[in-house]
């Protein structure tokens, strides 16, 4: 690609951008009108719309410049504007015994996602964006790494798509395993928020177990949500030493973790106006699914399908070994 001559090469590239994401959100509009339910986020559609395009469509040249700013520029602003919805606030109310098996459940699934990836012959983005997306918070946390360790487009999509499908068959499952073996309110919300991908997601979940079992599954989630930062960190480290490639602080850690990192703690301080939280928050998710609609623009669907099997595989397994260590924990913390 030419290197950008003027502002305005971003133009068109933008604009595409924003269309598929406006479609992808009129989509999971018309899901939850007509089915009752966005089955699939308007994140999902967007870049499914994208790679769709992508692949049926031969795109200009000239819509690359704004696709890529898209893809890369915009998504990391949204990033730090996620860092805002968190707070540390609620973690002393959860205990210590909690927090630490939830810390702990995390870093096992990401071992074990990252293992069985591997063995399944999963490249080694791809293998860490499945570890990630099935660890933390599903397509937020894919989302966040896939910059950070420089991730092909492809590796994105399919990790997106895949994880994006067992997400739901876990909203679907776990009501039914709760009643299976008689699991408590409390014991459900743990079980709902260390293994369902998304918050709105985890209160589908929780919901058969009530109010309380919602409140739980919500706390957990946060906690498990937090992790992200410093995987994220961790992950900005390690990239550079894995590749040969001596790089210096901000290139290791990059900017947007910095400042994602920095609206937690300000979050955390209260120091940002109640009313902007809101507003930060519906903000960094349009602007990631803008993104994600510019990252569908550069996939070829073709070398997604051909991973495809092995990446579901990988997921799912990578799954189970998160809800078995979740349902360990709970038993082993003698959470009733």
């Amino acid at each position: 690609m030419s290197a950008l001559r003027h502002p305005l090469q971003l133009v068109p590239g933008i604009v595409l951008s924003v269309l598929v994401a406006a479609a992808a959100l009129a989509a999971a509009w018309a899901e939850q009108v007509f089915l009752g339910e966005a089955w699939l986020e308007g994140l999902v559609l967007a870049i499914l719309f994208g790679a769709a395009i992508s692949s049926i469509a031969r795109i200009s040249p000239a819509f690359r410049p704004g696709i890529d700013f898209c893809a890369k520029a915009v998504l990391e602003v949204a990033i730090v504007l996620l860092g805002a919805s968190i707070s540390l606030a609620a973690l002393g109310d959860a205990g210590l015994g909690l927090v630490g098996g939830i810390v702990g459940v995390v870093v096992l699934s990401l071992v074990a996602g990252y293992a069985i990836s591997r063995a399944l012959g999963l490249s080694r983005g791809l293998a860490t964006l499945v570890a990630c997306g099935n660890s933390i918070c599903g397509n937020s946390a894919i989302a966040a790494a896939a910059p950070v360790i420089r991730a092909e487009a492809s590796e994105v999509a399919a990790s997106l798509s895949f994880t994006a499908f067992l997400s739901i068959l876990v909203v679907l499952l776990l009501p039914v395993l709760y009643a299976a073996i008689g699991m408590s309110p409390v014991q459900s919300g743990v079980l709902a928020g260390l293994t369902v991908y998304a918050v709105p997601q985890v209160l589908a979940a929780a919901a058969p177990a009530g109010a309380i079992g919602i409140q739980v599954g919500t706390l957990v989630k946060l906690v498990r949500v937090l992790m992200l930062g410093p995987v994220i960190f961790l992950l900005g480290l390690t990239h550079g030493r894995k590749t040969g490639v001596k790089l210096g602080f901000f290139e290791m850690v990059p900017w947007f973790i910095i400042g994602f990192l920095a609206m937690m703690g300000l979050r955390s301080a209260d120091l940002i106006p109640a009313p902007a939280l809101p507003v930060m928050h519906e903000t960094s998710g349009l602007l990631t699914i803008v993104a994600m609609a510019a990252l569908g623009l550069t996939v070829d669907m073709r070398s997604v399908m051909k991973s495809g099997g092995r990446v579901i595989v990988a997921a799912l397994l990578s799954l189970t070994a998160l809800g078995v260590a979740s349902y360990a924990l709970i038993r082993f913390l003698g959470i009733a």
